[in-house]
């Protein structure tokens, strides 16, 4: 077989693949050809071709949330294509996600020297990764390519050893850059391309720490378990023996992908539990101890009101490399998988015996049935806007559909109602940005046979607008567009809702003809503008799998705003 004539970037294919690598998202570029062509003729990997690299990049993140946090890998040409990936990584470095990023560069002595597409490429991402490795260019010395074996090893290992995230290899290659030659079938990768294996982990759980927490959650102790964003990791049934006990109570967000939504101590819509019982401190709702699982939250609203509950102690879970004290309470860092400790302190309590049932979680349990009533009541009596049609959507959703939500409001919407529907939900929460929210959720559609639902604003979507260029969308891939007429949150935000220069800086009309971007991009369109629209044209979108489709849904953006405003001032 014929392959590049770059032994570097043979090696890398081939460890790519035995590192469990197993898709690659390219763009097109020349310095890069010799690591295009290694991963295109290798046989156990598949590659997508995104032109853009800020979709690239964020394509991959979906991809690899998706897949359970396999590593993905990008690869793209020098210059500043490499600074297009930067928001991408960003979001994966803080969701936890092991994207692999490969940039072609360069050789060292041609940098600052006026030749096309040079610019300092190592370490350009150093405050987002977990690693930057710089890869000279490749000569027959041995000791040169036993030293690129190693390193390329350390970076792929880096990528999901301890707590996952991306890793930065810098590849430099020197011409010519298009040469192929015959490689014998038993060695077309090379010697050189030993795969170093990692064996083993530092998780391992103290089981006299963990009884002697056990025992300080006991009744009378008043436990609030907090999950924010997280993969599905197998909690539920872990967390849903904790919440069995008298005295434990689990708060959790969208992302979290937990699906005990039935279970009486599991809470799921917390900002409309939290409007309900009020501003103030209530000693009948105030945890003694908090314990946090996942990544960062979405509810402002929750932040606030355990920063001001006194005497609170924090248990944060998980394996991170710094303490996260965002509540200023923290008194214990449980550097452990979340599945592991909640499942040994489920075990603890278990074989404890059961207190009598604590006043604290029947007043939280009749705050969720009442605040989901009221959410759903205000829902239904509401005028067309936001809140009535993501609560009808929300309704109509096919079962076991996957959910991808865009920041600003669409994410706080969903979170005021059911979303038991969906098998999944995803959100960039890692830096909470608009950007890539689009290329993020086909990403992820590309990796699961379910249907992929986006929910999105309309500046969101005008943002990451050429994502639809892809060629290789599912045809089951479903864009709900929230067309209020800008940025939303900007009007309910108290920052920016007065401020004389809210519709020209910060709503920021959008152009966004979606009729014409639809049919130019080859989807399905459909147009809900009042609430007989939308009945009409609901089940049609979600059953229509002919081509990927985009569901418009216009409302009055001063009036969602006015709306959710009065949701929250009204108990």
């Amino acid at each position: 077989m014929r392959n590049t004539a770059k032994k570097v970037a043979r090696m890398i294919a081939s460890l790519l693949y035995a590192h469990g690598v197993k898709e690659v998202v390219i763009s097109p570029g020349s310095r890069n050809a010799p690591l295009i062509v290694a991963v295109e003729r290798h046989p156990g990997i598949n590659t997508r071709v995104v032109i853009d690299e800020r979709s690239a990049a964020f394509i991959a993140l979906g991809m690899s949330n998706a897949a359970g946090s396999s590593p993905v890998a990008l690869i793209c040409t020098s210059g500043t294509a490499a600074l297009n990936y930067a928001p991408a990584i960003a979001e994966a470095f803080y969701r936890h996600a092991p994207l692999i990023v490969i940039t072609a560069d360069r050789p060292s002595e041609w940098i600052d020297q006026d030749d096309s597409q040079t610019i300092k490429q190592p370490g350009i991402y150093n405050n987002f990764i977990k690693g930057s490795f710089d890869i000279p260019v490749e000569t027959e010395e041995p000791d040169r390519l036993w030293m690129i074996n190693r390193t390329v090893n350390d970076a792929f290992t880096l990528a999901t050893d301890g707590q996952p995230g991306p890793v930065h290899v810098n590849v430099r290659l020197a011409d010519p850059l298009g040469q192929t030659e015959h490689i014998d079938d038993n060695d077309s990768y090379g010697d050189e391309a030993r795969c170093i294996d990692l064996c083993g982990n530092s998780y391992q759980i103290d089981s006299d720490c963990i009884a002697n927490l056990a025992e300080q959650l006991k009744s009378p102790a008043k436990v609030l378990v907090l999950a924010g964003f997280m993969e599905p990791c197998g909690l539920d049934k872990s967390l849903a023996r904790m919440a069995q006990q008298p005295n434990v109570v689990v708060m959790h967000e969208a992302q979290s992908n937990l699906h005990n939504h039935n279970n009486d101590a599991f809470i799921s819509n917390i900002d409309a539990t939290l409007r309900y019982i009020g501003p103030e401190l209530d000693e009948r709702y105030s945890p003694d101890i908090v314990i946090t699982l996942g990544g960062s939250l979405t509810s402002r609203m929750v932040k606030e009101w355990l920063r001001r509950c006194p005497s609170l102690r924090h248990w944060s879970i998980g394996v991170n490399d710094h303490a996260i004290d965002c509540f200023r309470k923290l008194s214990v860092r449980l550097s452990v998988l979340p599945a592991v400790a909640v499942n040994a302190l489920a075990d603890c309590l278990d074989n404890q015996k059961l207190a009598a049932p604590t006043e604290y979680k029947r007043h939280w349990l009749d705050a969720k049935i009442k605040s989901s009533e009221s959410a759903e009541e205000w829902a239904r009596l509401s005028p067309w806007c936001d809140f009535k049609a993501v609560y009808k959507l929300l309704q109509a959703l096919p079962e076991r559909c996957n959910l991808q939500l865009s920041n600003g409001t669409s994410v706080r919407y969903v979170q005021l109602f059911d979303y038991s529907k969906a098998a999944r939900i995803d959100c960039n929460r890692g830096v909470s940005g608009i950007d890539g929210c689009t290329s993020t959720a086909i990403g992820a559609a590309l990796m699961s046979r379910n249907p992929t639902v986006l929910i999105t604003g309309d500046m969101s979507m005008q943002y990451d607008i050429g994502a639809l260029a892809c060629t290789f969308i599912p045809d089951n891939f479903k864009i709900v567009v929230l067309n209020n007429g800008g940025g939303g949150i900007f009007r309910f935000i108290r920052t920016t809702r007065n401020l004389e220069e809210l519709q020209r800086d910060f709503v920021a009309d959008v152009r966004l003809p979606l009729a014409k971007l639809s049919d130019a991009y080859g989807f399905n369109y459909y147009l809900a503008s009042d609430h007989t629209e939308f009945e009409r044209v609901i089940a049609a979108f979600f059953d229509d799998n002919s081509r990927p489709s985009i569901l418009e849904i216009v409302t009055d953006g001063e009036l969602s705003a006015l709306n959710l405003r009065k949701f929250f001032e009204t108990r």
